[in-house]
């Protein structure tokens, strides 16, 4: 019981077991309790998503890539849709692909884009349509310009189109 009061004792004048008064290391503040006062556990740590550029959307992957073909089809189909602001950046980047496919024209580039696009006879037009349409073109096939926000919940609305 003497050496704890005396450890006590060596601790609250500053002194330490190497006989060094000041220190860079500085403890948390206990509370009444004797629980550190900022002790934060890993779980409530919010990691951050460095360099991960893929949209998670909310959903899991299966139904992100069904999302994801969907509403390409329907951008390449309609040349313009009416979505939110992160689907569109999302989707932006496969419809661009699809149209790189198209202008390609290979058979290997059909089949790429069968694979992706839902309906064979957009997939027709598509390459029929794609080479004469953006041959001046190198990219940038697509417009995103942003609309009111949704009335419900207020997400950031937007229009995806063809240029």
């Amino acid at each position: 019981m003497k050496t704890i009061a005396l450890f006590t004792a060596l601790l609250a004048t500053g002194a330490n077991a190497f006989g060094v008064t000041s220190s860079s290391f500085t403890a948390p503040a206990l509370n009444v309790n004797g629980n550190a006062a900022a002790v934060r556990s890993r779980g409530d740590l919010s990691m951050m998503r460095h360099r991960k550029k893929i949209a998670k959307l909310g959903k899991p992957a299966d139904q992100r890539k069904a999302l994801l073909r969907a509403l390409t089809t329907e951008v390449i189909r309609h040349g313009r849709i009416k979505t939110t602001l992160v689907r569109a950046k999302a989707v932006r980047k496969h419809v661009d692909h699809m149209i790189e496919l198209g202008k390609d024209g290979s058979l290997h580039s059909r089949r790429q884009a069968m694979g992706w696009i839902y309906d064979k006879q957009l997939v027709h037009s598509l390459f029929e349509a794609a080479p004469e349409r953006y041959e001046d073109r190198n990219g940038g096939y697509t417009r995103v310009l942003r609309t009111m926000p949704r009335q419900g919940d207020n997400a950031k609305m937007c229009v995806i189109e063809l240029v």
